[in-house]
């Protein structure tokens, strides 16, 4: 979940090379992404977390992100991202289609992590916003995955419900001016997910009470650690909105 902040955008064009990131809201331009750290709770924590850009060319980045966390095993330390710079501004009425594929993996992990790696999706009622602030009515998160025991916000509305191939409990709550609805894997951890998203927006109309009028403002993917350390590798990921 990302929360409002302002950042530095690091200067430099996207290049094969990797391109480490330190800084608390550091970011740096990924093809047709923006790859940012991020770390908006780093106070209620001890450790810290650098994110490198490993390549980007058009619609499909690479990148990883090490943590390392201690304290308040219930707080959220950072949302280390990309989010897409053209999967954005389109009206879920008008959606043909929203095509998604993301491969990832753990390359170490600590026993007892808590953290998820997860979509964060923004929308609003004007066609463009800036995600965790005032234009935001809806954040839609869909859990790859999701370690320790954690939760989302709110509480856990539905169970077993079948979409993109894999079955998801639903969790609906509220945080500041906006709605939380976030999907949760029944399935374990899906490395491999390939997937239209449109499938989520439209049943989150049908059966949530969400307008087709809301317009997709942002689309980030990323990865929300609460405690322990690891390395987290995106070998590739692509989204599109289609209309």
């Amino acid at each position: 979940m990302r929360f409002a902040a302002l950042f530095t955008v690091t200067a430099g064009t996207v290049v094969a090379t990797a391109q480490t990131l330190t800084g608390q809201y550091d970011c740096t331009p990924a093809g047709e992404f923006t790859l940012c750290q991020n770390l908006w709770g780093e106070s209620a924590g001890v450790g810290g977390q650098n994110s490198t850009l490993l390549s980007a060319s058009g619609n499909t980045v690479s990148w990883r992100t090490i943590w390392q966390w201690q304290n308040n095993p219930n707080n959220v330390k950072s949302y280390a991202n990309v989010e897409s710079s053209t999967a954005k501004g389109v009206q879920l009425s008008k959606l043909s289609s929203a095509p998604t594929a993301w491969q990832w993996k753990y390359e170490t992990e600590s026993s007892g992590i808590r953290a998820d790696v997860s979509y964060d999706i923004w929308t609003g009622t004007a066609s463009s916003g800036q995600p965790a602030s005032s234009a935001s009515s809806y954040e839609i998160m869909i859990w790859l995955s999701g370690q320790g025991g954690i939760q989302p916000v709110g509480s856990q509305v539905t169970t077993g419900i079948s979409l993109a191939g894999h079955t998801w409990n639903l969790w609906k709550g509220p945080n500041a001016n906006w709605q939380v609805l976030s999907f949760v894997s029944q399935d374990g951890d899906i490395t491999d997910f390939n997937a239209d998203l449109k499938e989520f927006f439209d049943y989150i109309v049908q059966n949530q009470g969400v307008s087709s009028s809301q317009y997709v403002q942002a689309i980030q993917t990323g990865t929300e650690p609460f405690t322990g350390s690891a390395s987290l590798l995106t070998e590739s990921y692509s989204v599109a909105l289609n209309q």
